[in-house]
Order: C-alpha cells, then structure tokens, then sequence
C-alpha cells in the first residue's frame, strides 16, 4: 500500500515540484506574484510552462486544459495536446503564452445579456495562486474567464478580487493597532460536503433523478432517519470502498480531505477537508465533487448533490466555515482566553457582526437556488432568516459591552465521567447551535446555509466583500483618533448596540423566532424569486461597484442569470414531471383491470364470495386517476404561461407560485397511488429500492 504523505500531491505542480524543477531565479519571480501579487513576466512564464509540462508528460499527460468555473455552476474545460510537428514526427511543447491565456468560446455560456451569440470570443487566464494538476492524462490549469470587451463572466475572478480587498483593508486595519509586520492577510475556508449515494441500476430507471437531481415522485420508505441509526453508524462496506478510493484520489491531487461518516438519512454521508485560502478552498470542493461523481460509477453508484434528493428525509448542504489568518500565522477570529482584552478580536467580530446585520439579504442570496429552496427551514438546516449565532461566552461579553456592565467570563467547565479509566476533560465554553445560519465555532464563523451542490466561490467573495467594506469604514472612523483605544472602544460598543438585532442565540426553528425576527425587522426571505429580488438594491450595487469586485452591468448580468436559472431548472422538473406521469398512468389502469379482473372471476365462482376489499381499492384509484390527470393538465398549462411571460423576476415568481405549487398537488396524489399499488406494478424504483439499495 502506498504511504498517504507518498500518495499526498503527488499529482500536483506543488510549491515542493517548482523548487525542484525551476531555476532559483524563476522560482522567486513566480512566488512574488503569488504572494504579493505582482505581476508576472511572460519570460518567467515560459520557463514555468516548460518545466509544468514536462513534468505532466512524466505522469502520462498528452493533453493541457484551462479549467474554468462559468456562471452554469459546473467546472468548463477545452483540451489541447501537447503535440507539434517537427520533421515527419511531433515533439511536446507548451508556451509561457499558452500557459497564461487561452481562448474559449464565451458565447455559449450563461452571460446574463452581456454577450450577443454572435460575439464567440472569450479568454481564461492562468490563476498562478492555485496549483495545476495531474488528471485523466491532460495537465489541468486553474484559471479566470472573462468576454472579449472585459466582463467577467466566472464565480473565481470575484472571489479574488474580494480576497485582494479584504487583505487591504485588514492590514489596515491592523496596522492602526500597531502590527505593522503584517503584510498581507487571507481569508480561509473549509466547506463540509454532504452527498447521498445510490445504486447506478436504480438510477437509471428513474428518469426524475436523472433529468433533474431529484425524485418528483416517491412515497416515503416505511422506514426514513427516524431511528437516527445511520448517523454516525457503520459504514457498508461498499460505502467504505468507494470512500477509501475517494480518499486516495483526492490525496493525489493534494486536497485535504479529512474526515467521513454516516449522515443523518439513509444513504446519506459527509466529507470534509481541513482548511485552505478561500481560492483554493473553492478549486478543491469544485474538483472534489467532480472526483465523487466519477469514483461513484467506478463502483456501480451515483453521487447525487442535489440539495433534497428525497422528499421526507433530510438534504445535504455545504457549511462553509470561514476565517481570516494574517501572513504572521495569527487568526484574526481566536478570542484567546481573555476575548474581553482582546481589543483586535473585538474590533473584527464588530465588523462582522455589521456586514451580517446590513447585508442580511446578500448572504440569503449566496445560497439561493431552486434546489435549496427545498431545504432551507427544514430540519436539517437552518431557516431563510439571516441570524448569527455568538454561544453563551461571547454573547455575555457583547451584551456587557453595550451595558456598560463588568463581564464575568463562563471559565472552562471540568466535564467529569464519572467512570475512573476515563479522563475528565474541559468541555467547550459555549455549546454549537446546528440551527443557525451563521454561527461562532471558537475560531471562525460557520455559513450553514449553503446547498450542497453551491460554488462556494458567490458566498465567499459577498462575505470577503461585506466584510472589507466594514473594515474600511473602521478605518477611516479611527485613523485620526487623538485616542486610539478609547475612539476603538466607543466604536465597538456603538457597533454591537446598533446591529445586537441579528444576534440570536437560540431556537431558529421556532415559530416564535420566526414572530421575534419580524419585530426586529429581519428579512425572511423563503426562496430564490424573494431574495433575489433585493439584489439590485443601490447599497447592493454600491457594495461591489466601490469595491471593484463587478460592475453594475456585470452585477445585473448575475442577477438575470440566477433567475433564468431558477427559471429553467423548474420548467425541466416540470415537463420531466408531466413526461412520468403519462407512464404513471397507464401503470395505474392496469393494476386496476387486474383488481377489476380478479374480483370478476370471484364473482364468477359464487355471489358470497366478498369482494369488498378489491371494490375499495378500485373506486379510491379511479377516483385518484381523474384527479391525477385533471391536475396534469392544470400543471401543463401553468408551465405554458410561466413561459410565456418576459420579465426574468415576474417569470420566477410564477414559476415559484404556480408551476411549483401545482407540481406539489400532482405528487401528493400521485404518491397516494403509489402506497395502494403492488410494487411490481408501479413503474419506478421506490424510495426503499433507492435509499437502502446500497
């Protein structure tokens, strides 16, 4: 077996293979540009470009592909070979020039109308601060996309832009208070992935998940996650075998991935990484699910990322824990064991604590989609209302701040085990609250609200951005203080008293949270067509224009892509809906004619024969089948005039109100006929076939 720190990167042109590799001088070049963002010289890229590919062809590479991340919410990838003539043959080459740009067709990918179809080009440009690797025989190079007039058209450009404004405004920050040795400061994440796995031969046959990620019918299993004994349980042992390869290939393409388990619904399970900046952070979880998805079929699975697979039992999110480090090593977000002294971890909470409360609405929108629609304010994850969640320990030091008040810190508890061989030990200060959108978790913030199948790249550069902008305003309400700590002291306390209204410590699933969150004037934005109609918003767009993050028209580009989207995504589970209720159907009226048959032939043998049970059954589906067929055709033309109607927001909310609500009448019927059918006549795998078929 090879030795995992072997395995580790070995398919990577890390840091460790560009001292072996390149020359002392280019080495430092390409290291300044990482580090301090300078610019780099098209000589050093030749030179980096050699050495990448030769030692790709080492590792079986013919192929190199810029690998980009479009606003379709998949990765996009065009391969070239190494190849060019020489004599009657070919030699390998690669470029510094080839390295740096390519040229993809920009003209087929989601632009929001900021791209005619006739207008093709589009270029990608090499992100020097994510490594290149190894995978399928071509050389991947993580790059940014943008139009041939400009406009970004990717999720990765924002989020380097933000990472860039963050670090300035943070040193700023921070050498107010003297740490003048900081230099640069990034932002670190690590997102947790939820996925569920199910047998590729019942996938196959279901032509719902296939088309759209996700049952549209199915009558729940007699048995969900109510005995909560996959949680945590023992992992199958195919399971187990597709997480160890999983394991090994992601090693070799250097990501960290760390821990795995049983999640709460059956077939359900989570992986996590440790953490990485958030660029890189958001290259592996895009590569990690794509991995998932290509390890799965090796062993006979598919790996579904849709937000809520299976009606009835939980979905998978992504929670994205998000901290910021300074170059020196330090975590900005480490209270330390005295945070009431902390005068420089006080200061960046209040940042936070602002942009949570004044851009409440951007963060809803980061996780809005048609799949997490489903999932948000369910059981499993938190509700659509914006809070932050402190514990106990720094909620009683921000309330004493505002009072005025001495505080007392809540010392580390001894937990004791009342059991001689095993050790006490000192439990956490404050307990974790999995109901918050965005709770504390001793050294950084975690983002609960994510869907599964999110580029972490929009939540990260909106967080980054929200963030910076708070920071700057500190900055220039601080940089001309006579006293700088008492100026920074006043600042804090007036911050913690103006937005203490989204802090929230407890149940976010109660209906009075719910009522409690109204009065304090809290948004409570339940799906996409409601948050994405304040993204617009002119403190919205000011955020991002100030920021140099997007233009306007890039701004609107977005939005107009997200409702399209939203759009598209529900008019296929709608007519994938309608195309499996015609083979429901007919499904239905032959077990009727079989029931119909049988009690016939009963009658047929003698008149005291009863055939109750059979005349039961036959009037409740044949009752349910006009229902079933009249709400087929109220659904058909409730997609027809969702269609029809232009504006993208006005579209969205018909597809939301209408479409949607008329799909949830046609399951509830058509999930009822399924509990009275025998299984082998009903024409789909059920839920017990699909969640415990593994």
């Amino acid at each position: 077996m090879t030795k995992v720190p072997e395995m580790f990167g070995s398919m990577v042109f890390s840091d460790k293979v560009m001292q072996e590799r390149l020359p002392k001088a280019t080495y430092k070049a390409l290291k300044k540009t990482v580090e301090n963002g300078e610019p780099l010289d098209e000589s050093v890229a030749n030179v980096v470009a050699n050495a990448m590919k030769d030692w790709a062809v080492e590792l079986g590479a013919t192929h190199f592909t810029h690998w980009f991340q479009p606003m379709t919410g998949v990765t996009a990838e065009k391969h070239d070979s190494f190849i060019q003539p020489h004599g009657d043959g070919v030699i390998m080459e690669f470029s510094g020039k080839e390295l740096i740009k390519g040229e993809p067709d920009a003209s087929s990918f989601p632009s929001g109308g900021i791209r005619a179809t006739f207008e093709a080009r589009g270029y990608t440009t090499w992100d020097p601060t994510s490594p290149a690797f190894v995978r399928d025989g071509s050389l991947y190079i993580p790059t940014a996309f943008c139009s041939y007039t400009g406009e970004v058209l990717d999720k990765k450009t924002p989020l380097l832009r933000s990472m860039e404004r963050l670090s300035a405004e943070a040193v700023r920050v921070l050498h107010l208070l003297g740490k003048t040795e900081v230099t640069r400061v990034a932002t670190t994440v690590g997102p947790e992935q939820e996925y569920f796995l199910i047998d590729k031969e019942m996938y196959e046959q279901r032509e719902d998940i296939k088309l759209t990620g996700r049952t549209l019918f199915g009558m729940k299993a007699p048995k969900g996650q109510e005995l909560s004994d996959h949680y945590f349980g023992s992992i199958k042992t195919r399971v187990a075998a597709y997480m160890r390869e999983l394991d090994e290939e992601l090693w070799k393409l250097g990501i960290l991935a760390k821990t795995k388990h049983n999640e709460v619904a059956p077939s359900q399970h989570e992986l996590a990484p440790i953490f990485s900046t958030s660029n890189i952070a958001t290259d592996h979880n895009e590569l990690t699910m794509e991995v998932m998805q290509k390890v799965a079929e090796r062993h006979g699975l598919v790996c579904l990322l849709h937000e809520k697979p299976f009606k009835g039992v939980n979905g998978s999110g992504k929670h994205n824990n998000w901290s910021i480090s300074t170059n020196t090593g330090e975590n900005l977000l480490n209270p330390g064991k005295n945070p009431e002294k902390n005068t420089q971890f006080l200061l960046f909470l209040a940042a936070i604590v602002k942009a949570v409360d004044e851009y409440q609405d951007l963060l809803r929108i980061t996780v809005a989609s048609a799949g997490n629609d489903h999932r948000l304010g369910a059981n499993e994850a938190p509700p659509a209302i914006i809070s932050m969640y402190l514990g106990d320990d720094l909620d009683a030091l921000v309330h004493s701040i505002i009072n005025g008040e001495d505080y007392h810190s809540h010392k580390a508890a001894l937990m004791q085990t009342g059991v001689d061989v095993l050790a006490d030990f000192k439990k956490d200060k404050s307990d974790r609250n999995r109901t918050s959108p965005f709770a504390f978790t001793g050294n950084k913030f975690e983002f609960r609200a994510l869907g599964s199948s999110l580029n972490i790249a929009c939540p990260n550069y909106m967080l980054n951005t929200m963030v910076a902008e708070e920071l700057r305003q500190f900055y220039e309400a601080l940089k001309d203080a006579d006293d700088l700590d008492a100026a920074i002291k006043a600042l804090i306390k007036d911050t913690f008293t103006a937005h203490q209204r989204i802090i929230f410590n407890g149940d976010n699933y109660s209906d009075e949270w719910v009522a409690e969150a109204e009065r304090r004037g809290l948004l409570n934005l339940k799906s996409l067509p409601e948050a994405l109609s304040h993204f617009m918003e002119e403190k919205n767009i000011k955020l991002f224009t100030t920021h140099n993050i997007c233009t306007e028209q890039e701004l609107r580009a977005r939005y107009e892509i997200d409702l399209e989207t939203y759009c598209k995504q529900l008019n296929i589970e709608a007519l994938t809906m309608l195309d499996m209720a015609r083979n429901i159907t007919p499904a239905v009226s032959m077990f009727v004619r079989e029931l119909t048959d049988a009690a016939l032939a009963k009658k047929a043998l003698s008149d005291a024969i009863p055939v109750t049970a059979e005349l039961n059954i036959i009037n409740s589906l044949a009752e349910k089948q006009e229902q079933f067929a009249k709400l087929a055709a109220e659904l058909e033309e409730a997609v027809c005039a969702a269609a029809a109607i232009e504006d993208n927001l006005e579209k969205a909310f018909a597809y939301r109100n209408d479409v949607f609500a008329k799909m949830e009448e046609l399951r509830e019927v058509g999930d009822s006929m399924e509990a009275e059918i025998a299984s082998d006549c009903w024409p789909y795998p059920s839920y017990t076939d699909l969640l415990f078929g593994v």
